[in-house]
């Protein structure tokens, strides 16, 4: 892989750069600024931990993401990324593996010999999936899937046995209440990613992960920044912006941080409570608010027990209380932890779902039941130990109509810049996507 060049920029004297938001797009904004000689960036994160959706908790002697994350080859920016900070030779190349739960039982859903011996669907819908998939992994033209829905689309392409045992149920898992409104140019970005993550001359799909997780990632990031003078603020919100006369930021601690720019890379909605009264259009407000995101809930936890065959798990059961089982180490191994097996449950539910009101053991008496029911030799009392996270923002709905309310990353106010993920289409967020929008903000606040 080709190096990045170092260039550096030319330097703009006390100039003060507020960024707002630590996660993958924020450090790596934060990064880039550096370059710029003179600049004084300060970087505010709400949470303790660094690293947004793909920070890290210890978990048995090295750290994993509180939402499981991984790479696809076709990941160019976080790769470069990984290789300018030094970190290449922590990267790992595994093979996958998937399955679907169907019926009470589990299918192999990896190769294409797998997907004709699916005799959920029949033949000929299993021969209109292989048909379709193979057309939207060589389509490279996506814009006119946008006004389609992902539903309605693949219904004409693949027909009604298709759709009631594979794509309606991952609809429904994904987007919950909104699983009919997506648009096909989202789901024509995801096939088509994966399958660009297959090495040439065949081959299984191989995914990346770090030794040490992706927090390896983060806190290289972290150190790079403190190294170069930036001042991080980790536990401490934002509570107000002031535009008016002298820029400033009011902390929650009730300190005042000047600033001559300022980046946001929160939720678009929570963006819009922040923006000065008064000085941003009230049409831009809505458009930010209009912004709809599915929070995510993700039960981790260690065991000696080996459950699933498959890496990656889709639940496809109607009533099913979670979307996806993931087994981490049928990917990377348990080398890394200390010879358990590691796991991941998660879902997709509106933040006023009733399961975030459950408390964790609430939550782990439902799922690893339904877990049982699924592989009745899961025993819970050789898990050893459980995490619960639950994240407000994680998925944002990308319906028919979502160019129209995707932000720039200029706001109208001068001076105030917005970059997160509800930028990127069609392509759903990543690491690598993270990456890009960092390094795109960056060159807009200070074109080199």
């Amino acid at each position: 892989m080709r190096r990045c060049a170092k260039k550096e920029w030319l330097p703009v004297p006390d100039k003060k750069v507020l960024i707002i938001g630590g996660g993958v797009t924020g450090l790596t904004a934060a990064h880039r600024l550096c370059r710029e000689r003179g600049l004084t960036i300060t970087l505010v994160e709400s949470s303790r931990d660094l690293g947004g959706l793909a920070a890290g908790f210890p978990l048995l002697g090295t750290r994993l993401e509180k939402a499981y994350h991984h790479l696809f080859l076709t990941d160019t920016h976080a790769l470069a990324l990984i290789e300018e900070l030094g970190l290449s030779g922590k990267m790992m190349w595994c093979e996958s593996s998937v399955g679907v739960c169907l019926g009470g039982r589990i299918y192999p859903f990896t190769t294409p010999l797998d997907l004709l011996r699916f005799k959920p669907c029949g033949l000929l819908g299993r021969l209109r999936f292989g048909v379709v998939a193979l057309y939207l992994q060589k389509r490279s033209h996506w814009r006119p899937l946008v006004g389609n829905t992902a539903h309605d689309w693949m219904a004409r392409a693949c027909g009604k046995d298709v759709m009631r045992t594979i794509w309606t149920p991952l609809l429904k898992g994904k987007f919950d209440k909104y699983w009919d409104a997506v648009s096909m140019a989202w789901l024509w970005a995801r096939i088509h990613s994966r399958a660009s993550s297959r090495p040439r001359g065949g081959g299984g799909e191989r995914l990346g992960y770090m030794s040490g997780g992706f927090a390896e990632l983060i806190n290289a990031l972290e150190a790079e920044l403190t190294r170069r003078g930036v001042r991080i603020r980790a536990g401490v919100s934002v509570k107000a912006l002031q535009v008016a006369s002298a820029r400033c930021a009011l902390l929650a601690d009730g300190e005042t941080v000047p600033f001559d720019q300022c980046l946001f890379t929160g939720p678009s909605p929570e963006f819009a409570r922040l923006l000065p009264s008064g000085q941003a259009p009230a049409e831009y407000a809505r458009k930010l608010a209009s912004i709809v995101y599915l929070g995510a809930i993700c039960l981790i936890f260690a065991s000696d027990q080996s459950i699933s065959e498959q890496y990656w798990l889709n639940i496809h059961e109607a009533g099913a209380p979670f979307l996806v089982f993931i087994h981490h180490t049928r990917l990377v191994g348990t080398e890394l932890y200390q010879g358990k097996h590691v796991y991941y449950i998660g879902c997709y539910k509106p933040q006023d779902s009733p399961l975030f009101s459950l408390n964790d053991d609430e939550l782990a008496k439902l799922w690893f039941g339904y877990l049982k029911s699924i592989f009745p030799h899961f025993d819970p009392a050789r898990v050893s130990e459980r995490h619960v996270f639950r994240l407000r923002a994680a998925q944002h709905i990308v319906d028919t109509a979502y160019e129209q309310k995707i932000p720039d990353y200029q706001t109208p106010v001068p001076g105030l810049f917005l970059a997160n993920f509800s930028q990127i289409f069609p392509e759903d967020r990543g690491i690598t996507y993270a990456v890009r929008e960092g390094l795109k903000v960056a060159q807009l606040m200070h074109p080199a």
